[in-house]
């Protein structure tokens, strides 16, 4: 996260108290209004995201169970649907593990798959032919080099691309490369879906995006876009610009974050791809009772329960926490 909003654990909790300070934080929370009424007077700049996110999770989540509600019945359910599939993401790998999770994931009846990689082109080149070699044309494939490649490697790799019919190629480059632009044409001219990820981290990123007009969809992440409030207008603002876009994650999300990516989720039917809920696939150990996971085929749908639908496992999160960053903040108003 650093390197996109240049926050980190130490920031992200320093901010999260800061925000409890303010005199318009809701202590005595009774409306969901109230929550909206705190979020849009938070600062805008992306630097703040992630501890907006937890703010707003935590409020939202408290609200919901004392009201006995889900934190999606908080939201217009116009784009609402019962259920969700989500996706398979092979990680950065050697082509063992590529093929193990191939293996796994085309056993639970998932093909769509986004395959990370970097900046060593036979690695790369090892994991597409082992992703084909277990679905053949099968599937549906993403490919997403982080920001990985350069001019030189960004097309190298465009005939591997197109040999294996990758339909979305996700932020290759570095923002503000100078060849992006060069690529980003060739790209488009060869029907290739160029998404946008680590440059859309807030909406005056977004607008810009579109602006520009070199991709066609964008990944939406709820921590890294500052919440559900900040994330759905974003996603408001791609609608209406007539681009595509899809749901995502980060690394290593806890049980929190996958309960609250599954509502946003959730909320948006018209999402090209859905990632997340990987749980019991990738954790040792979650600070939530339940694992948030999904089923065959990653079908997924609401989480039984009110406010995000989990519950805190207190000894682990304080086991996983220690030497993290600490906060305790008092209600002035008790």
């Amino acid at each position: 996260m650093e390197f996109i909003t240049r926050e980190t654990p130490e920031s992200a909790v320093r901010n999260v108290g800061l925000f409890g300070r303010n005199s318009f934080f809701p202590w005595e929370l009774n409306d969901v209004s109230q929550i909206w009424n705190f979020i849009d007077n938070l600062p805008d700049g992306k630097e703040y995201n992630a501890a907006i996110c937890a703010c707003e999770m935590s409020l939202l989540d408290a609200l919901g169970k004392e009201q006995e509600k889900s934190v999606i019945d908080y939201f217009p359910d116009e784009f609402f649907l019962p259920e969700i599939c989500y996706g398979a993401t092979i990680p950065l790998a050697n082509k063992y593990r590529v093929m193990e999770i191939c293996q796994m994931s085309r056993k639970m009846k998932i093909n769509t798959l986004r395959v990370k990689m970097g900046n060593d082109f036979k690695q790369n080149k090892d994991a597409l032919e082992t992703v084909r070699s277990i679905f053949g044309d099968d599937c549906d494939l993403r490919v997403d080099p982080n920001c990985a490649w350069d001019r030189h490697l960004a097309f190298t790799h465009l005939p591997l691309i197109k040999k294996y019919n990758v339909k979305v190629l996700e932020e290759p480059m570095m923002k503000g490369d100078t060849h992006f632009i060069e690529f980003a044409k060739i790209v488009h001219d060869n029907a290739i879906t160029l998404m946008a990820c680590e440059s859309a981290p807030a909406l005056n990123d977004v607008e810009r995006i579109i602006e520009e007009g070199y991709y066609q969809m964008i990944n939406v992440k709820l921590s890294r876009n500052g919440g559900f409030r900040r994330s759905l207008r974003v996603i408001e603002l791609i609608r209406s610009s007539g681009l595509y876009f899809q749901i995502g994650c980060t690394i290593g999300e806890s049980g929190i974050l996958s309960a609250a990516g599954r509502a946003l989720g959730l909320l948006c039917r018209d999402a090209k791809y859905y990632d997340g809920s990987y749980d019991q696939f990738l954790l040792k150990e979650n600070i939530t009772t339940e694992h948030v996971s999904f089923g065959p085929g990653g079908k997924a749908g609401p989480l039984d329960g009110s406010g995000l639908g989990v519950k805190i496992n207190k000894e682990n999160l304080m086991c996983l926490s220690k030497g993290c960053p600490s906060l305790s903040i008092s209600n002035p108003l008790s």
